[in-house]
């Protein structure tokens, strides 16, 4: 029996908890801090591309997932100069200050971890691509590590 009586709001739901949990594993048991991460570090990561990548982007979220990264958006603003790791987490940080301490670092890797594990590779490459030196190797970092964590068992 449909939860909500609609297949495409059952599946959206299950699908964004599943993704809630990976977070969880990174940052801690707690879901609403984990929807905020998630939401935040989109949020950052949304603005940081361009309006086209950005779209691209959003395809392969899910459907909750996807209205979350579009609140607040202000496409005539794209792409942020926020053109390093360390200004990415710094944003990351001031939308985190009203919750319980995250390292933003640790966010930011439980979102990109989540994203390079969940989202087709090419287009994780795409985005990639189109980031700044210092936050694609931040993520591409991350993928090594999930990379080896796999070979390792």
């Amino acid at each position: 029996m449909s939860a909500t009586g609609l297949d495409v709001f059952d599946k959206t739901l299950q699908t964004t908890n599943s993704w809630l949990d990976e977070i969880m594993a990174a940052i801690g048991p707690d879901r609403q801090l984990a929807w905020k991460v998630l939401s935040i570090v989109l949020h950052v990561l949304r603005d940081r591309l361009s309006v086209d990548a950005a779209a691209h982007l959003s395809a392969q979220l899910p459907l909750l997932v996807r209205g979350v990264y579009y609140d607040q958006y202000q496409p005539w603003r794209q792409p942020s100069d926020c053109a390093t790791i360390e200004a990415f987490t710094a944003e990351v940080a001031k939308w985190l200050r009203d919750v319980r301490p995250v390292d933003p670092k640790t966010a930011t890797r439980a979102v990109f971890g989540l994203l390079l594990h969940r989202l087709d590779p090419g287009q994780v490459a795409k985005i990639q691509n189109v980031l700044p030196a210092s936050i694609r190797d931040f993520w591409q970092a991350i993928e090594v590590e999930w990379d080896l964590a796999l070979a390792n068992g």
